[in-house]
Order: structure tokens, then C-alpha cells, then sequence
């Protein structure tokens, strides 16, 4: 097969877990992969995929080759491949703008960023860059609350003609006037705000819809979150966290029988705690009434490295919006969006979300492109 070309804009831990990623799975075989949950879409296995450019605005990570900036500081993700191939790209400097939080200047430089002094690129020049390298798409890691910075990276993906895969909470593929300028370029999203393979958000709405199809009535729930890497420190910044929590909040309400109050649902990181590094520790809480209105409270907590668990879902992101790169298709891929991300333009139940992805693989996919194969599948999918 040929590779997937992928270009990142912040190479922060989630872009090293990924990219560990891929060279790890390079070294396994599709029996029984550990931790994926597809080996093998349309065609496209996780090592299928190619970084070609990168973007980064710390100095120990800029002008240095992309195996070795994912390494550096402030990242502190678990290191499960320290053998990354050379990859012969090196991270050029991005455009600030709010990317960077000031409050963040403050603290020890080896749990912040250090912004370099190389002068920033014009849009012009990202574009450039994006197509000299044949990217076919643009993955977007920058930190919460970079508004700015997000809408700069998506009109250089638009003026560059390649997909995007919006990570973070800033809304791009829920956006319809984003979205139809996709579109009519025919240029696919998937998006926003990346879930977790086993995550905070994934766990809760699982939860909710236990609750929901056993009859329990939910009154009141919260979920924290405590960690150490930069994405909590920069979010100790309140001001950046609007539609962090919008995009959280509205991923479990949707999961609930009827939407809570605001008063009634808390969802949100809660603190910075350092030497938790890139371990997340979720609590969740759900208060309800059973039959006869009697009370039950449910408690949970999860610890997880946070990178990883983001990369497990965005290695098959990648290869969902090369078949929609495929056949042709623009704008926001529904199904995909819906079960990858927080804050898909159209939320639905996952098992529904699961389905519809599965379908939306066989469909577009070459391998499968067969009718005889296609279609007895896509019953099969549509009836359970």
C-alpha cells in the first residue's frame, strides 16, 4: 500500500504517543495486535502511515528531526518505542498566537513550553510547506483555548487542498460555515475534540446510557480529571476552557435519558498536579433514584496515561479520512466524527456511532469495493 502522508501542527504528547505508535506496530503482525482497534482499514495499517511535516513552537523541538523533538521536553509521556526511526523531517517553527498561554511563562521551564526566537511563518509559507511535502492531510494538536492559531492551521489546510483531523476542542467540523467551506472544496473533516480510547468521556457516556436502558433516573453527576503534562497546566488558564467543558459537558448530556440542569452536571479538568506527569486520573460520580425512588450512587475512578490512550483512536482517524480523501468526499464525515470525537457535528449513541463507522469503512474502502462483499455487509451492520 501506498503511505499515508500526515502533516502536525504541535508536537506535543499526543503526537509522540502517535508517532511511537507507529513505529511500534511496524514490528507486529495483524493476528493479534495489542490495543487497536482496527489493525487493518481499507487496506491501511497503523506503520501505512508517514509523518511529512511538522509544526512546534518550542525551541528544543524546532529545527530538530521529528524522532528526536518528540522526545524532548515538556513532553513526558510514557516512552513505549525509544527507537523511532529517523524520519528525516525536520519541525519547522508555527504561528504563536494564543497558542501559548502567558500565565504559562511563569513556571519551571522544564514543565513548559520555551517559545523559540526563529522567526513565525506567514500562512503563505505553512501552505507552502504542506504542499511541497505532499501532506494529504493536517492533524491539529494545539492546546486548549487556541482559537486563533486552530482557524489559522484550517485556512492553511483549505488553501493547501488537504483534509483535517481536529483534535482539540475549538469547533471546525461542527461548524457549518467551516464545514460547507470543506465541502465545496471537497476536502474532508473529522472532528472536534478528540475521545480517548478508554477515556473520561467514553467511560462516563457508557455509564449514562447503563443508567438510561436500566431505568435508573440520573440526577446529578460530575467528572475531574487531575494531570500532570502541559494540556493541564494550560488549562489552569480559565479563560481557555469555554469549549473545553462545552465539548465535554455536551458529549454526556447527550448520553443522558434527559439533560441535566446545569447546576446538576460538573464535567471538567479539575487540577494541575506535576509529578502526575502524562497520567490521568478521572473521578466519576453518578447520583440517580432505582425503583420505588430509591437512591443509588455510583463512584469510579480511572488512571491512565493520557497520550497513548488518544493516540489508539486517532491512528484510526487518519485512515478513515484517507478513504473519504479517496472518494472524493467533503466536509464533515459524520460516522467517523461521531465516534472518534467529543464534538462531532452530529452526536448519537456510540453503539449507533460504531456501526455507522463500520459501514462507513466497508463503503469507501478499495479492498472491499467488490459489491458482492459490500453490500451483504453493510445489511448485516444496518440490522443489529
Amino acid at each position: 500500500m501506498e503511505k499515508i502522508r500526515i502533516a502536525i501542527a504541535g508536537v506535543g504528547n499526543c503526537a509522540s504517543s502517535l508517532i511511537q505508535g507507529i513505529a511500534y506496530y511496524g514490528n507486529k503482525s495483524g493476528d493479534h495486535p495489542i490495543g487497536l482497534m482496527h489493525w487493518e482499514i481499507g487496506g491501511y495499517r497503523p506503520f501505512d502511515i508517514e509523518v511529512v511535516a511538522a509544526f512546534d513552537i518550542d525551541k528544543r523541538k524546532v529545527r530538530k528531526d521529528l524522532s528526536r523533538s518528540i522526545f524532548e521536553l515538556p513532553n513526558c509521556t510514557k516512552v513505549f518505542c525509544p527507537d523511532v526511526p529517523y524520519t528525516n523531517v525536520s519541525v519547522r517553527m508555527g504561528r504563536i498566537l494564543d497558542g501559548f498561554s502567558p500565565h504559562m511563562k511563569n513556571f519551571e521551564e522544564k514543565l513548559t513550553f520555551v517559545v523559540s526566537d526563529e522567526p513565525e511563518p506567514t500562512k503563505e509559507d505553512v501552505v507552502e510547506v504542506l504542499k511541497r511535502s505532499g501532506a494529504e492531510m493536517l492533524l491539529n494538536y494545539l492546546p486548549v483555548g487556541s482559537e486563533e492559531a486552530t482557524a489559522f492551521y484550517a485556512e492553511c489546510a483549505l488553501e493547501a487542498g488537504i483534509g483535517l483531523i481536529n483534535n482539540m476542542p475549538v469547533f471546525i467540523a461542527s461548524n457549518r460555515r467551516w464545514a460547507e467551506r470543506f465541502k465545496e472544496r471537497h476536502l474532508p473533516i473529522i472532528g472536534d475534540d478528540i475521545k480517548s480510547q478508554l477515556g473520561a468521556t467514553i467511560m462516563h457516556r457508557v455509564l449514562c446510557d447503563l443508567f438510561k436502558k436500566r431505568g435508573v433516573k440520573v440526577e446529578r453527576t460530575y467528572q475531574l480529571n487531575t494531570g500532570g503534562n502541559t494540556d493541564f497546566l494550560n488549562m489552569r488558564n480559565a479563560t481557555r476552557l469555554a469549549s473545553k467543558k462545552e465539548s465535554k459537558t455536551e458529549a454526556v448530556q447527550s448520553a443522558l435519558a434527559e439533560k441535566l440542569a446545569p447546576e446538576n452536571i460538573h464535567i471538567g479538568p479539575s487540577d494541575y498536579v506535576p509529578w502526575q506527569k502524562d497520567n490521568k486520573v478521572c473521578f466519576l460520580r453518578l447520583e440517580g433514584k432505582i425503583f420505588g425512588d430509591v437512591p443509588i450512587h455510583l463512584d469510579v475512578r480511572l488512571s491512565v496515561e493520557d497520550s497513548p490512550n488518544s493516540a489508539g483512536v486517532a491512528i484510526d482517524a487518519i485512515r478513515c479520512l484517507k478513504l473519504a480523501l479517496e472518494n472524493r468526499l467533503g466536509g464533515a464525515v459524520i460516522a467517523p466524527s461521531a465516534y472518534f470525537m467529543k464534538h462531532p457535528p452530529k452526536q448519537m449513541p456510540d453503539d449507533d456511532a460504531y456501526r455507522l463507522t463500520e459501514a462507513f469503512i466497508a463503503e469507501n474502502s478499495r479492498v472491499l469495493s467488490d459489491q458482492t462483499v459490500v453490500m451483504p455487509l453493510l445489511a448485516s451492520l444496518a440490522s443489529k
